[in-house]
């Protein structure tokens, strides 16, 4: 089976959903993972965009992807651009990949560039593009989804959830290749942090860890 996971920024993806991607690894499909946006230009000076760049092949192949790819658009700035650029670009990529499973972000993160990314991946999915797709889900991002507008009416609310309790390990290890974007603890994006987020998920449906999602279209 063919996975493919849409993000916006390098780290995103594992923050979101490493442990699922380190299972479907696990179980011999193959990953792939199209990051959109550099991830520094609106925050870093210059250099940055290699360090993460390397930072993301060092977590691809902790968890053990097939392929990652570097779009490289402005770091937060995707809003500025046409979307049907974003979509059109994106669509080729996915063309090529022909994944079953897709992951994107969930729309409604405080961080512009995941709805931008969320919206292209949508329409880029849409029916008769990709024949083989029958699994569309979007992430929730550490540090961007529980911090969405919150007088808004599309919270994420999961209707997925993914036992990682294999894999925490994993994906810990991956998103410790990106050593710029940890944080401290409290702060979400920190190891700790995400070992526990993993076990609230988890206390909800009865396992010790846990990534959750909300399944957008699905084909049994």
């Amino acid at each position: 089976m063919n996975v493919a996971v849409v993000a916006a920024h390098p780290d995103d993806e594992i923050l979101g959903l490493g442990g699922t991607l380190a299972h479907h690894v696990n179980r011999g499909d193959a990953v792939h993972a199209v990051v959109l946006a550099e991830g520094t230009s609106s925050r870093y000076g210059a250099g940055m965009e290699d360090v993460l760049r390397k930072a993301g092949q060092r977590a691809a192949q902790e968890i053990g992807y097939e392929s990652i790819r570097f779009e490289a658009l402005p770091d937060q700035r995707l809003d500025a651009l046409p979307l049907i650029e974003i979509t059109q670009r994106l669509e080729a990529i996915l063309e090529e990949l022909d994944p079953d499973v897709l992951y994107t972000h969930f729309p409604g993160d405080v961080n512009a560039d995941h709805g931008v990314v969320a919206r292209a991946a949508w329409t880029a999915c849409r029916p008769y593009r990709l024949p083989r797709l029958c699994r569309v889900a979007a992430f929730e991002t550490p540090s961007s989804t529980e911090w969405a507008w919150p007088m808004s009416d599309g919270m994420f609310k999961p209707n997925l959830f993914v036992d990682v309790t294999a894999t925490i390990d994993v994906k810990v290890a991956a998103v410790e290749c990106y050593e710029s974007e940890l944080r401290d603890y409290p702060h979400p994006r920190s190891a700790r942090a995400l070992r526990e987020r993993a076990a609230v998920w988890g206390s909800i449906v009865g396992r010790p860890a846990v990534e959750p999602f909300l399944v957008l279209r699905e084909i049994a």
